[in-house]
């Protein structure tokens, strides 16, 4: 005869059940809640006035948020719900049950303050003998805004529209003034229909307004760049030298009819994703420690590409607390070359590794195993960077690239299942990004340390 393990669930528990005793010792819940033990929360708690009814506690919102954000619940109702349902977020809550907009308020009105606890999370990763700085890869990804590209308003096709707009409220003030009151359709009032078009050259005429000032601020860029590149092929001519290609056309002022603005989160941006099309995102960008595959520093960027995300990170490397060591190389692929962010990390006394170009992934095998060429008898920082860039050391370091950030990004949006804000604004994103690379440091930590 078969025997089965019984099945009760009348008798009620001889003893008080412990929250304690709900998961096993190495789960990751627990060590999220070890870790936010760990970290000052006075910034957060001092905020709290002592009137009113009983708040949660930040340590529990910002753990639920961080085990979400690490085993893929992002959604402050799903968190919600799971503190009924699922016995790790029982655990975090401590057998509480936040209601959503809690949670979403919290997480909106703290933002900024979990910048500062991500650098902590990094200091107890320290501590534990976890993380050490040497070498760092640096990379950008692409992930969606909370907004369609759908919304989005070009600046040619605003003109269009808002001559259509023009021509209808000028036919329906015709229409208005008209004595024969036979002539208006049934059902359509005239004053509303002038109201609603007026409102929407309106909304028109601000969105030109923004479209404007980024065109003014992106052609002050291309006039510097312009500027700076007249100077350098000024300067070989005056040496003598001939320079290469064509001299570079000044850029034009004003904006172009692809210039658009998105009118849900006007601060996203129109961009080329992997695989081939656009979306509406932000460039998220994060730089790995090689060693441990932790993110280090983090930001977000309006920026289609990557040239201008170095001097951002060093600046980030530069305020890092010296108890988490030196960053010795910064690496990345040919998307943030530029000389001038070879001179920046030079000035920054950190090693440049930034590939010229797209590197073959199947160099001929003698190639690989060829000894080092003798190092150029130059100052000039990029053939320097090229030379290095060519020894067996260099090559081996730059591999390590592909091992750390960009797994990094594929387990953030794949096994965490983020892949868009939740958020909109450049301030906001940013906040969220640093909430989860944090989730993925603790997530990170707690494998290590099991290790």
């Amino acid at each position: 005869m078969s025997r089965f393990v019984p099945v009760d669930r009348d008798t009620a528990y001889l003893l008080p059940p412990s929250v304690d005793e709900w998961l096993p010792s190495d789960h990751l819940a627990r060590f999220v809640v070890d870790v936010i033990e760990q970290l000052d929360l006075s910034e957060l708690t001092r905020q709290y006035a002592s009137r009113g009814s009983a708040a949660h506690h930040p340590a529990v919102l910002l753990g639920l948020l961080i085990y979400g954000y690490a085993s893929g619940v992002h959604s402050s109702r799903k968190i919600e719900r799971a503190t009924y349902d699922s016995v790790a977020f029982r655990y975090v809550a401590a057998n509480t049950h936040p209601d959503h907009d809690t949670l979403a308020t919290f997480q909106l009105r703290f933002l900024k303050e979990v910048e500062s606890l991500f650098v902590q999370v990094l200091v107890l990763a320290r501590e534990m003998k976890l993380l050490k700085l040497g070498h760092i890869a640096l990379d950008g990804t692409k992930i969606d805004a909370n907004a369609s590209k759908h919304r989005a308003l070009s600046w040619g096709h605003a003109h269009k529209i808002e001559a259509q707009l023009r021509q209808e409220v000028q036919a329906l003030l015709a229409l208005a003034e008209t004595s024969d009151r036979a002539a208006i359709p049934d059902g359509m009032d005239v004053p509303a229909e002038i109201a609603r078009r007026e409102d929407r050259l309106s909304a028109m005429a601000l969105a030109k307004a923004k479209i404007e000032q980024r065109a003014a601020e992106r052609h002050q860029l291309e006039q510097q760049e312009y500027e700076a590149k007249t100077a350098k092929r000024k300067s070989q001519r005056d040496a003598g030298k001939k320079p290469r290609g064509k001299d570079p056309e000044p850029p034009e002022a004003g904006p172009k009819d692809g210039d658009q603005v998105n009118l849900t989160d006007e601060q996203s941006r129109i961009m080329p994703v992997s695989g081939g099309g656009f979306e509406q995102s932000y460039n998220a960008q994060a730089g790995v420690d090689t060693e441990t595959m932790m993110v280090v520093t983090r930001h977000v960027s309006q920026a289609c590409n990557d040239k201008r995300e170095v001097v951002p990170t060093l600046e980030q490397i530069a305020a890092l607390p010296a108890v988490l060591g030196e960053v010795h190389t910064l690496i990345t692929d040919n998307g943030f070359f530029s000389q001038a962010n070879v001179i920046a990390c030079r000035e920054a006394g950190v090693e440049p590794l930034l590939a010229l170009k797209r590197e073959s992934h199947h160099a001929p095998v003698l190639e690989r195993f060829a000894p080092d060429a003798p190092a150029p008898q130059t100052k000039d920082p990029v053939v320097q960077m090229a030379h290095r860039l060519g020894t067996q050391a260099g090559r081996a370091l730059y591999s390590l690239r592909k091992q750390t950030v960009e797994p990094v990004f594929g387990i953030i949006k794949r096994v965490m299942g983020w892949r868009q804000m939740s958020m909109r604004g450049l301030a906001h994103a940013q906040g969220e990004w640093s909430l989860v690379t944090m989730a993925w440091n603790i997530k990170r930590m707690h494998v290590l340390r099991t290790a």
